[in-house]
């Protein structure tokens, strides 16, 4: 029967013999031969090998080996060690041991004792989980390695779980999800870092000895500087079709830490997990620590195909209704900003209608009576409608939005809140704030206690407040603003030290009860932009908000950023006002390969435009099941020059859509031919640009012609060109 690390901790008691020194000696089984543990996905194996100390090391991590290899070979030490006592890459090394680089683990022991040395102790394998139990030999100590595999789509989950059972203060001041090691000449980093407006700008550098950290400490709006995604190019650059790359990430909605360490022996060790920075955990005698989700793969055919795995995963295994549509949607924000009432909402319903979309979205300003929410400064905390705004209240907007023939949705921030706001008035002890020094205000707001119990029930009381008076709201757009500027808890039951970690377990909780109370409501992340951006809150979420920052030459860069790991279908992309000198077809264009909305005023448009609008979304309608494919092939780079462009394929092969934009190309510039990727190359396939303006022919020399897929493939189309601001949506689709 599988135990679990609570299970064990419960029976050291035991298990455990005095010592006449006053430690504890856990009676350790022996093992006649070295156990080796081998995790393997399709075409991905990570070998565990016991040394003869006792201890676990990494032997292996490449592509998956022949049945016939003998992994137990993998014994020999990695590089050319200093020291006898080294045997290898230890799986979870501890601070204060023999090994001299960054530990997976540093704890303090309740008598001030700083390290611990972890054996080997069982390990079990059920289907795709496997477990691997260590602990210390003088102190009740044990960690749980956990490694969970997904062999189709080559993903494995890694996280840890530490438990104790000794009396007295016992904190754990590192704790790691995941330690990786790998031995190369050379070793490449791609990272992702930005800001407001500019996130997920990607670059590389080539790691040298010593330390690269990519990290967050900013406790909510996390990923506002640094997003939680890397790519590590194994002997070699990273590159989209060739090459042996490690891609990352860390499922937490909070501060994050990637070490990458290059030691003496030019070998590298990878450390992912929680950023432990300010904050040393005081663990409770017989609990467990669980840390975060580290997600990765290792592809040997270059980021594409890492990419093509992590959507296709996220689509089956992470992403909340990711087997379910999306849909479309009219918001208001930048038609109306805070300057909207009744009238004006309902007439955007019609518009919302005329348009083709599926669900209005009201967003902020709907919200506060002592202090109304008409700006940024006052209000949040108070979410009860603004009675002279809107004197009929929620559900008279959602029954007229329904009565028009589209869904209603609605903005909030339940976790923040302003000064000038009658929560801040009556419960000033929920709010993270400092104890006698000036407080600093973010966008002129403060942050909720999550780690608050009380603070918990408030925020979902937000949710299900709206939810019990509104049975009909389809989704909701949940912002985040603020990142934590002032940590401390005045609950009375707070450890300091534990505060950003209990603050993200509480929004967690918060998040599940909401999912099991309206399991069928649609809602989407949202961080001042993309200042959330990971997996576990993708477990809630239908869907996250890339950037406030919809400028479409931008956010080819950015949706070309979250490509890399994300599926189209959670990447919100929104048509706006943002840089009018592209064209209305552009800017449509460009959303068109995410989950398309519309953030504009309608009544600015031309008609033709407008026309434009409405046969896209009808395109993109019918359109969904390839634009939501996981079959993602970047095919050139807006970072290689004044052109991007993507295809996606259906899993079937049958069909694909390219998508071309031109940027500022410089006059004259030559047209290279453009390959395609992942089509059948028997296959005959109809090649026809779609969505034009009315009124317009394509001047695409491809255009409605048929073409092997070994044509398409080898030879290429043209689809870009020399002039500015244009774009092509191309559907490639079977004759067979």
């Amino acid at each position: 029967m599988k135990q679990t690390i609570l299970d064990y901790c419960k029976a050291w008691k035991l298990r455990l013999l005095p010592l006449a020194v006053g430690c504890w000696l856990l009676a350790l089984p022996l093992h006649a031969e070295r156990t080796t543990i081998s995790i393997v996905t399709d075409h991905t194996q990570l070998v565990l090998q016991v040394k003869d100390n006792g201890r676990l090391y990494q032997t292996y991590l490449g592509e998956r080996l022949s049945a016939k290899t003998d992994v137990s070979l993998l014994s020999q030490p990695y590089g050319q060690l200093s020291s006898t006592a080294i045997q290898g890459f230890e799986a979870y090394p501890v601070m204060g041991t023999e090994d001299y680089y960054e530990p997976a683990l540093e704890l303090r022991h309740t008598d001030g004792h700083p390290t611990s040395i972890l054996k080997y102790q069982t390990h079990q394998q059920q289907g795709n989980h496997t477990t691997v139990t260590l602990r210390d030999e003088l102190y009740p100590v044990s960690v749980v390695l956990h490694y969970e595999t997904y062999p189709e789509e080559d993903i494995i989950r890694q996280w840890s779980e530490i438990c104790h059972d000794e009396k007295g203060r016992f904190t754990l001041s590192r704790y790691a999800s995941s330690m990786l090691y790998f031995e190369a000449g050379q070793y490449f980093l791609t990272e992702f870092s930005g800001d407001w407006a500019k996130e997920m700008r990607m670059s590389s550098q080539q790691l040298q000895f010593g330390k690269k950290i990519v990290d967050s400490r900013l406790g909510a709006r996390a990923n506002m500087f640094a997003s939680p995604f890397f790519e590590l190019g194994i002997g070699e650059p990273v590159s989209e079709d060739h090459g042996t790359v490690l891609m990352g990430t860390l499922a937490w909605t909070g501060n994050f830490r990637f070490t990458f360490e290059v030691d003496h022996d030019n070998a590298l060790r990878v450390v992912s997990g929680i950023n432990p920075d300010a904050s040393t955990y005081l663990l409770k005698r017989g609990d467990s620590f669980r840390t975060p989700d580290f997600l990765f793969t290792l592809s040997t055919d270059g980021v594409g195909e890492g990419s093509r795995r992590f959507q296709r995963w996220a689509l089956r295994h992470q992403l909340y209704k990711g087997d379910i549509d999306r849909m479309t949607l009219l918001n208001n924000w930048e038609n109306t900003y805070f300057d909207f009432d009744e009238q004006k909402l309902t007439q955007l319903f019609g518009e919302a209608k005329d348009l083709g979309v599926d669900l209005f979205l009201l967003d902020d300003g709907w919200f506060g009576n002592k202090y109304p929410r008409k700006d940024d400064h006052a209000g949040l905390g108070d979410w009860q409608v603004t009675r002279s705004k809107l004197p009929n209240g929620v559900p008279y907007l959602v029954k007229a939005a329904n009565e028009k023939g589209v869904e209603f949705g609605i903005w909030i921030e339940p976790e923040m809140v302003n000064p000038q706001s009658e929560l801040a008035e009556q419960h000033p002890d929920w709010i993270l704030r400092w104890k006698g020094r000036e407080v600093y205000y973010f966008r002129n707001q403060l942050v909720l206690d999550l780690s608050n119990p009380k603070v918990q029930d408030f925020v979902f009381g937000v949710v299900d407040q709206l939810m019990q008076e509104n049975p009909n709201l389809k989704f909701m757009k949940w912002d985040c603003n603020s990142p934590i500027t002032n940590i401390f808890s005045h609950y009375e039951q707070a450890e300091q030290g534990n505060l950003y970690v209990d603050y993200v377990r509480g929004l967690y909780n918060v998040l599940q009860r909401v999912q099991q109370k309206y399991p069928d409501l649609y809602m989407m992340m949202c961080s001042g932009g993309g200042g959330r951006t990971d997996y576990e809150g993708l477990k809630y979420f239908t869907e996250f908000w890339c950037s406030d920052n919809t400028d479409p030459i931008e956010r080819l860069f950015i949706q070309w950023g979250y490509s890399q790991f994300m599926p189209a279908k959670a990447m919100c992309a929104h048509v706006t006002n943002w840089n009018s000198r592209a064209s209305v077809k552009f800017r449509v264009d460009v959303a068109f390969t995410g989950k398309l909305g519309f953030d504009i005023g309608l009544k600015g448009l031309s008609e033709r435009d407008l026309q434009y609008c409405r046969e896209a979304i009808g395109a993109y309608n019918r359109l969904k099941p390839v634009v939501f494919s996981p079959q993602l092939y970047r095919l050139v780079s807006p970072y290689e020059g004044e052109h991007c462009v993507m295809q996606r394929v259906s899993e079937d092969r049958r069909q694909a859509l390219v998508f071309a934009y031109d940027v500022h190309p410089r006059y004259g510039e030559q047209q290279l031919p453009t390959r395609l990727k992942g089509l059948d190359p028997d296959a005959l396939y109809r090649v026809r640009e779609i969505c034009l303006m009315p009124g317009e022919q394509s001047w695409l020399n491809c255009n409605d012609k048929v073409y092997t897929g070994d044509y398409l493939m080898k030879v290429g189309i043209t689809v870009t060109s020399a002039n500015d601001l244009v774009s092509h949506i191309i559907e490639v689709r079977s004759e067979k």
